[in-house]
């Protein structure tokens, strides 16, 4: 994945071909020293985190209820045939659904991905709105370990990178039409540091030898993977946090040089915008990438709240049942369901 001329500490930064060597164990050899991405954690004295949850956390409450989670990411692109190589054979998501002009991919018989063919759009650029990365929460390390060892084995040029962000681990890579994937599992809920109603993230070196060799297991059974965050690309924070946090109603969870996390219930984030690539970006044509991103809040009294704060915000959007559709000052589409 290309990192931003003014990388923000959070993400690493590829810097080397990946090269694979499969010993008899199936373990994952990276050739070289400093093969894995680690970044220098943010400063202590930098906020790096809040959230929606108790005061024995610390974190600080959203508007959003606690049970808020992300929903499926809608992608187009004008090649289907590799992105469903590369989202099936290696990433290793099901097929719940297909046809010429749509994929349906999930884990466990839920939607994660939604995949539209789309010929005639303008291609995504990276200083433009639009997505950074999606990001797929195993439920456990060994989960992570199985899924990470099948990718590099079986597309080792989309790997870019990793770190250990002390809420997650994480683990980088890029798909056929270059949009960001993060693979992540979480590391324990009681662990995580809350200091003034934020969760404190950095990113610290994490060797994918070392994880392999710790948390791989043949005997691990395959566990659902579920949607775990968003991370949009977006042209000022300031707008975002008015629109994510104050009219949406998320917590915001994070602050780094150039980048803004949100979440409800507690979460480190569910959401993240930045400004790396993109800052001054004006509203977003149609074109490959991000179609939408689904929010469930599983409340129908929190959606009218959503609704409410929107027409308050004299933003346009439509709203059919229990489902609103609204786009952000950029364009990126947001459906949320009760």
């Amino acid at each position: 994945m290309a990192s931003p001329k003014n990388t923000a500490p959070l993400y690493p930064k590829p810097h080397r071909t990946l090269f694979i060597a499969l010993a008899s164990a199936l373990i994952l050899v990276l050739a070289g020293a400093g093969i894995w991405w680690g970044v220098k954690a943010a400063s202590s004295d930098t906020p790096t985190g809040v959230a929606e949850g108790s005061a024995a956390t610390g974190a600080t409450v959203a508007a959003l209820p606690a049970r808020t989670h992300m929903g499926a990411i809608e992608l187009r692109t004008a090649a289907l045939a590799p992105m469903r190589e590369f989202y099936v054979g290696a990433v290793g998501l099901e097929v719940l659904g297909e046809s010429a002009e749509h994929l349906s991919l999930g884990s466990k018989g839920v939607e994660l991905l939604s995949i539209t063919r789309a010929v005639d759009l303008a291609a995504d650029a990276p200083t433009a709105a639009g997505l950074y990365h999606s990001a797929i929460l195993y439920p456990n390390e060994q989960s992570l370990a199985q899924t990470l060892l099948n990718v590099v084995t079986e597309a080792p040029q989309s790997y870019a990178g990793s770190a250990n962000h002390a809420v997650s681990l994480a683990f980088y890579f890029s798909d056929p039409d270059g949009n960001g994937l993060e693979l992540y599992a979480d590391t324990p809920k009681d662990e995580w540091v809350w200091k003034d109603g934020l969760v404190q993230m950095g990113s610290a070196a994490l060797d994918p030898n070392a994880f392999l060799n710790e948390h791989l297991s043949k005997a691990a059974a395959k566990a659902a993977a579920t949607v775990g965050h968003v991370h949009l690309r977006v042209g000022d924070l300031q707008q975002a946090r008015t629109f994510y946090a104050d009219t949406l109603g998320f917590a915001v969870t994070a602050e780094a040089d150039g980048a803004l996390f949100y979440a409800a219930g507690g979460y480190h984030h569910h959401l993240a915008t930045n400004t790396w690539n993109s800052a001054g970006a004006a509203p977003r044509p149609a074109t490959s990438g991000l179609g939408s991103f689904t929010v469930h809040l599983g409340d129908e009294a929190a959606l009218l709240a959503v609704a409410q704060r929107l027409s308050d915000a004299g933003l346009t959007f439509t709203q059919d049942a229990s489902l609103i559709t609204v786009n952000d000052p950029w364009g990126n589409t947001v459906r949320l369901l009760a």
